[in-house]
């Protein structure tokens, strides 16, 4: 009989990031706390480029229309750069195993979606930081019946719509005149 090798594949570079989801009570709501989100310096830079050139444009219509043009309420580079603030709970669940498992909420929730006691399946998954506990990605209330998601800011909610259609729109203007400038070239 000959015995052929196993087929055993290799482990992956990085641990996955979901965990299994954490059935157990609330022993504690503790009281939420701001913490800032990162934003990419290259992602930042091709947003206010493209922004930058819709506002050329802009600016340049406005001046021969003799309107002016202040500085209104435009946010500086380090403001951006910043980042959103998003709320961060730590949530206290006694599993059923008996063990009590950290874990935090980064977002909003409504003030009486969780109280002690209550009965929960809570989805996790892991943090970049392996120092922080894990997310809360979703909360199944099972003594209310509520499905609870809590929602934070992205990078495209916190630079806001206006700027995102303003660099849309100067992306577009600027492809418009290379485009141009290729076929008169």
């Amino acid at each position: 009989m000959v015995k052929m090798p196993s087929t055993r594949y290799p482990e992956p570079l990085t641990a996955p990031r979901a965990l299994p989801p954490v059935t157990g009570h609330v022993v504690r709501l503790l009281e939420g706390y701001p913490r800032e989100i990162r934003v990419r310096q290259p992602i930042l830079v091709a947003v206010l480029t493209a922004a930058g050139v819709a506002r050329l444009i802009g600016l340049l219509i406005t001046t021969v229309l003799q309107a002016g043009s202040g500085r209104g309420g435009r946010r500086r580079f380090k403001e951006l750069r910043k980042g959103p603030e998003f709320l961060v709970t730590p949530l206290r669940v006694r599993a059923t195993d008996g063990h009590v498992r950290e874990l935090e909420i980064h977002g909003h929730l409504p003030q009486t979606a969780l109280e002690p006691h209550d009965h929960v399946q809570v989805t996790v998954r892991r943090q970049r930081d392996p120092e922080l506990p894990p997310k809360v990605e979703r909360i199944v209330n099972l003594t209310t019946g509520q499905l609870l998601t809590p929602r934070t800011p992205t990078l495209w909610s916190h630079l806001g719509p206006a700027l995102v259609l303003q660099a849309t729109l100067g992306a577009v203007l600027l492809a418009a005149v290379i485009g141009w400038a290729m076929l008169r070239g």
